[in-house]
Parts: structure tokens; sequence; C-alpha cells
């Protein structure tokens, strides 16, 4: 899957929350700017980097989160003060912007959103976790990638 599929399916998830006042072509833009790379493609590497910051009781929560949408079986949920904590608060009021929409709201309707569409994107997740080592191999990739020594 690539990246304007998954755009095209979170603007699709987002239309739903945020009823048909807001144009596809705008939702996709926003989610561009919390997904894309510079080669167009999915990049998971904000999320990852994320997973390092802040306290280790919340970077450890938000990293077994994470790992629930990316490995196979059910999703855990996420708030929207966790995603601000994991995506960062410049992303979502970016988003926020680009949509004319306050930062609550899309910070609260990313986080119904975002879970499916990492999910969606990472359709081999077990095969991705065991290839990195586990939760913990990510934990330490991200750390290494991010030079955040623990």
């Amino acid at each position: 899957m690539d990246l304007n599929d998954i755009l095209n399916m979170g603007a699709n998830m987002l239309k739903d929350k945020l009823g048909d006042n807001v144009d596809t072509d705008s939702l996709q833009d926003a989610l561009s700017g919390i997904f894309g790379n510079e080669e167009g493609g999915f990049d998971l590497s904000n999320i990852l980097s994320s997973l390092t910051g802040g306290d280790e009781g919340e970077g450890s929560s938000l990293a077994s989160i994470v790992s629930s949408w990316i490995g196979s079986g059910e999703n855990e949920s996420i708030d929207g003060e966790g995603l601000k904590s994991l995506l960062g608060s410049d992303k979502i009021s970016s988003f926020a912007e680009k949509l004319g929409i306050d930062t609550e709201t899309a910070a609260n309707t990313l986080s119904d959103v975002v879970p499916n569409l990492v999910d969606k994107a990472t359709p081999e997740g077990d095969s991705i976790l065991d290839q990195l080592g586990g939760l913990d191999g990510i934990m330490n990739m991200a750390s290494n990638f991010f030079g955040n020594k623990s």
C-alpha cells in the first residue's frame, strides 16, 4: 500500500468523523504533513522517534500502544493527549490549521484514525516487529537513530 492509498483511506475515515464540509484533497494534504516523507512514502520515523523522548513511563506506554498498531491483533486506543505526545503538538496544530479546526478536535479525531492507518500501512507487522527485534528492538533502533541513548 503506497502513501496515496493510505492518505485516501485516512481522508475517508476523517470525513466520517468531521462530516462532508471538509474536502478530500484538504484532508489528504493535512495527513501528508503527518505521515509523508520527502520521497512520497509512508514515514513511521516521526512516530518511532517520539517513543524515545519524554519520561520513561510515558515512552514505554506509547511504545506498547504503537506496537499493537504495527503487530497483528487488536489495536490499542490512544487519546488526544497521547497522540499529541506521539506525533508532536506542532504536527497536530499544523493539521488543524490546514483544515480550519481547533487542535483539540484534530487530536481527538486523529486518535480514532491514526491507529487504523498505521495498522493498514504495516500489513506484515509481525514480521516487521520480528525483524526489528520486537518492541525492545524498535526502542533501541529509534534511540540509536535519533541519538537518544537511554
